[in-house]
């Protein structure tokens, strides 16, 4: 494995302590400030592996899979961050500080409505990441260098195209709720 997935490794596992850290600032010890600035540090994860990436690239060495999947990270990362951010909040809230209620799953329309706004995120997040693919290719400016970012690039966008073949699906045929069978 090349330095590249290390630190993508390396900087999901920091997102996740930097969130958790945020989360216990704010509601462990009480301290507001504290816990923004923690979940405020996310974004800069994120432009130091785009700084890494980068600078491994501009030094020569060619374009790899790690690499093409560091791009797509910041996309999704930006694209989903906040809605992370927000689940975490919630699930230590709900289950570490026993506040909350569980939420039930959404059927029918609902689902649909929610489906299809994370397919916009998904689309946000393909537009970062195929952006930072396409900018990274034209830097590089070799085609030999580049081919696995090209290859990340063709397989992200069919996979966005199922997303969103998948969401226009639930609005032609709405989730069902589940039967219980023990009634």
């Amino acid at each position: 494995m090349n330095i590249i997935a290390w630190l993508i490794i390396a900087c999901e596992i920091a997102f996740w302590v930097v969130i958790l850290t945020g989360l216990m600032m704010r509601y462990v010890f009480r301290q507001e400030k504290a816990g923004l600035i923690f979940l405020a540090l996310t974004p800069v994860i994120d432009l130091l592996l785009l700084i890494f990436t980068v600078m491994d690239l501009y030094r020569g060495a060619s374009a790899t899979i790690a690499h093409g999947i560091a791009a797509v990270y910041i996309g999704v990362s930006i694209a989903y961050g906040r809605s992370m951010v927000h689940w975490a909040d919630k699930k230590f809230r709900q289950y570490l500080l026993k506040d909350g209620s569980r939420t039930e799953s959404k059927t029918g329309l609902a689902f649909a409505r929610q489906d299809a706004k994370n397919a916009v995120r998904h689309a946000f997040a393909y537009a970062i990441g195929a952006g930072l693919l396409y900018a990274i290719i034209l830097f590089i400016g070799e085609g030999e260098r580049t081919e696995a970012l090209w290859q990340i690039l063709r397989i992200w966008t069919i996979v966005l195209a199922i997303d969103l073949l998948i969401t226009v699906s639930y609005f032609i045929w709405p989730k069902q709720a589940k039967k219980n069978a023990l009634k």
